[in-house]
């Protein structure tokens, strides 16, 4: 009989042998790299949960980058309008000193700071972080603001902010600089002060008259283009007695003329000499006194208000659009107390509005009702000014609508957006009366220029888009600021961190800088001293933070929102990245103690195994029998 030997590389012991030699394997690289295995398959039934974790530990950094990424263009942008707040108060403190010394150029020491401050500011306004210019709101690949010197001066194709001033300037002027106003005497005796336009927006606007001259007549301001007269009646009136006459200038300011009738010699300022014997003379140097009035207020705060406007004309997005001179059923002018309806001889507007009527601004619908108007109608009953009100309740203006001389002008802050258009056929018909003979009203484009040649006596404004630099060159669609640049920061929460320089707070300043750095006058005129001095007032007040105007700090407290905001997304997710990792670890770290525990174990078996192996490879027949 023959025996088989025992072979030990098939034998059972054999393949217990290897078994634990791979797990001594498999449990020398868990302490080694401390888990539990190089693969997914030994991992166990709680890789799962590791996959999941490990997924969201992922998300979790890469929000961690965009929190990084987002708080450097913040720091950069609160770091550029912290600059402006400096640059505003500067320029400020100059434009309020009284220290009024024109160079040869015509300009203050702090106007020529202001032109140095306006190329920083832009400077400023350009800043980049990376390929992104951080005042373009969604256009961030393009320049914020155009170059400095091409926004005062121009281009070879474009004008830039000085001639705008320039033409603006000799616009509200005139060509007898007096502001847009003719002085005349009637045959009656009387001194007339008249607009030269019934419908132009240049030059002094007759606000009111009011007068204590003794047996003296005064009439108006009334009539179409708006005037004014004053009498004496052959009659001297009193030592003291006066005249006082307000006007509103282009900028929305009103400034009041007092003259004052006086037998004092010489004659003091402000007042016009009574002739005790002639009457006749007291008339004519009223005359010349109201001429040198008016002609001093043309040529010193209206141009300092000119200067202003400009700026607005040339870097503000607002505009208006402008109604024609129409005249009621009583035929007088219409005023903001002329009713939109009624029957001769009130004074309404014919054809007015009737029941049923509609109109519609800027997408809201308004309807005409016979009384008890309530929301978004109107009695036909209501005054213009009652209208005017209501359109201006729906378009958000910050400046109201205005009936001055039968002329019905509507303000908008945005022109892009304005759209009034009649509803139906008799309200059309009433819009018309009201003198805006085309449908829809719209508003005229900025940049505005002045419409004709030469301008000292032109009527209109119109868009100069097509020929002049448009100074802000990034995103200028609807919408919020802020909304122009999201980043999701956590898995439902997104931050709104954009900025466009042409947010109200940033272009009322260099808006401000620019009108107060380009201004200049003729260092020997005498109305220069006056005419700087009304334009640091105006200067001033509009580099000082005015209620319910957005301000500068109003952009920083929303960046520092939104900084507050992925601060604590960031304090969430290193919360949930500790306890993420400490799943991962439970689900694929291998214990050491345990496993080393295990291997000795192992170590012991396999000792054993060794152990009986060597015994069974020494066994022969005989140590068997």
């Amino acid at each position: 009989m023959s025996i088989s030997s025992i072979n030990y590389s098939s034998s059972v012991l054999g393949a217990q042998i290897r078994n634990i030699n791979q797990q001594l394997t498999d449990l020398s690289t868990q302490l080694a790299t401390g888990k539990l295995s190089q693969n997914y398959s030994g991992m166990g039934t709680n890789e799962g949960f590791a996959i999941a974790g490990r997924s969201q530990l992922s998300n979790i950094a890469a929000y961690t980058d965009t929190i990084t990424n987002v708080n450097v263009n913040i720091n950069l942008a609160n770091t550029a309008l912290q600059s402006l707040t400096t640059i505003r108060n500067t320029v400020q403190t100059g434009s309020a000193s009284t220290a009024q010394d024109l160079n040869v150029n015509g300009q203050t020491v702090a106007q020529n700071t202001a032109a140095s401050q306006f190329g920083s500011m832009v400077g400023v306004l350009n800043t980049q972080s990376g390929n992104r210019y951080l005042f373009s709101g969604a256009a961030f690949n393009t320049q914020s603001v155009a170059n400095a010197g091409d926004i005062i001066n121009g281009t070879t194709t474009q004008a830039g902010f000085k001639t705008v001033m320039a033409e603006r300037q000799a616009a509200d002027l005139g060509a007898n600089g007096m502001g847009r106003l003719v002085q005349t005497t009637l045959p009656s005796g009387a001194i007339q002060v008249q607009e030269d336009s019934a419908t132009s927006p240049f030059g002094l606007k007759i606000a009111a008259v009011s007068s204590t001259l003794t047996g003296a007549t005064v009439t108006g301001p009334s009539g179409s283009p708006v005037s004014f007269s004053v009498d004496l009646n052959g009659l001297n009136p009193n030592d003291g007695d006066k005249l006082s006459v307000q006007f509103t200038l282009p900028d929305g300011s009103t400034e009041q003329i007092v003259l004052t009738a006086s037998t004092a010699t010489p004659t003091p300022a402000g007042s016009f000499a009574i002739d005790t014997t002639t009457p006749a003379n007291t008339a004519t140097n009223l005359n010349a006194a109201l001429n040198t009035a008016i002609t001093k207020l043309a040529n010193t705060s209206l141009v300092a208000a000119s200067a202003v406007t400009a700026g607005d004309n040339f870097f503000n997005t607002a505009s208006s659009a402008i109604g024609g001179a129409k005249t009621s059923q009583a035929a007088t002018p219409i005023t903001g107390a002329t009713a939109l309806s009624g029957t001769a001889p009130s004074d309404s507007i014919s054809p007015g509005f009737a029941a049923g009527d509609t109109i519609t601004v800027n997408g809201t619908t308004l309807t005409f009702v016979n009384s008890g108007a309530t929301g978004n109608q109107l009695n036909v009953g209501d005054s213009i000014q009652t209208l005017m009100s209501k359109i201006d309740q729906i378009t958000g203006t910050s400046k109201p609508s205005t009936v001055h001389g039968g002329v019905i002008t509507i303000n908008t802050d945005d022109a892009s957006s304005l759209n009034i258009s009649g509803g139906t056929a008799g309200a059309t018909a009433a819009l018309g009366a009201l003198g805006f003979s085309s449908s829809p009203i719209t508003a005229t484009q900025p940049p505005l220029r002045v419409g004709s040649s030469p301008a000292s006596s032109a009527t209109t404004l119109v868009n100069g888009s097509a020929n002049t630099v448009k100074w802000y060159q990034g995103n200028d669609g609807p919408g919020s600021p802020r909304s122009t640049a999201v980043a999701r920061v956590d898995d439902s929460v997104t931050v709104q961190y954009g900025a466009q320089a042409d947010e109200d707070a940033i272009r009322q300043q260099l808006q401000a800088i620019a009108v107060f750095g380009t201004f200049s006058t003729s260092p020997t005129s005498q109305y220069a001293g006056g005419q700087v001095s009304a334009l640091s007032l105006r200067v001033t007040q509009s580099l000082t933070k005015q209620p319910g105007q957005q301000h500068i700090e109003d952009i920083q407290t929303d960046l520092a929102m939104a900084q507050n905001t992925m601060k604590d997304a960031g304090t969430r997710q290193t919360q949930a990245k500790a306890q993420l990792q400490s799943i991962i670890d439970q689900a694929e770290s291998a214990s050491p103690d345990q496993v080393a525990s295990e291997i000795l174990s192992l170590q012991n078996a396999l000792q054993a195994s060794y152990q009986v192996t060597s015994n069974l490879a020494q066994l022969s027949l005989v140590k068997f029998l």
